[in-house]
């Protein structure tokens, strides 16, 4: 199963379901695909099932239970993948198709990506040439760096 989620931003993401229904028509995702699709979820599509928003505790589930994530540029959904050894590709929200306000889902996915932990998805109409990539992908184990941080704000407010 691949779990593709868009976030709860107040913007339409068709750009990502147009993508991953081209590869569906393609027969490069022959996998079931399920959609958390926020403020998409009125995108119509025989093949996926498409889902506003999850509970969180069937959203954990579903990480778990997903082959491959498919995902926006949150760092939230990001993380959970990681911590739970998925592999995910992520493709940011842009500004200039009025998906954000800004392009900062730029920067987040660029730096996952260079430590290792995910494939970014650039180019929309290359996603069946990242989903072949991700197959033979070995992320790398991500570590939080969520102590650290923890400890350095504690040092700064003091005990």
């Amino acid at each position: 199963m691949i779990l593709v989620t868009l976030g709860t931003q107040d913007k339409k993401f068709y750009r990502l379901l147009d993508a991953i229904q081209k590869q569906i028509d393609l027969g490069v995702i022959k996998d079931k695909v399920i959609v958390q699709a926020g403020y998409s979820a009125d995108y119509k599509s025989n093949d996926m099932e498409i889902f506003d928003l999850i509970p969180m505790d069937e959203f954990d589930e579903l990480i778990s239970k997903c082959k491959l994530l498919i995902t926006h540029g949150g760092v939230g959904t990001i993380t959970t993948g990681l911590k739970k050894n998925k592999k995910v590709i992520a493709a940011a929200r842009l500004k200039k198709y009025n998906e954000h306000t800004n392009d900062h889902q730029l920067q987040i996915i660029d730096n996952f990506s260079k430590a290792g932990y995910i494939l970014k998805l650039d180019k929309f109409d290359e996603l069946g040439i990242v989903i072949k990539q991700a197959k033979k992908f070995k992320p790398n184990t991500y570590i939080s760096n969520t102590n650290n941080m923890i400890s350095l704000i504690d040092q700064l407010i003091g005990d």
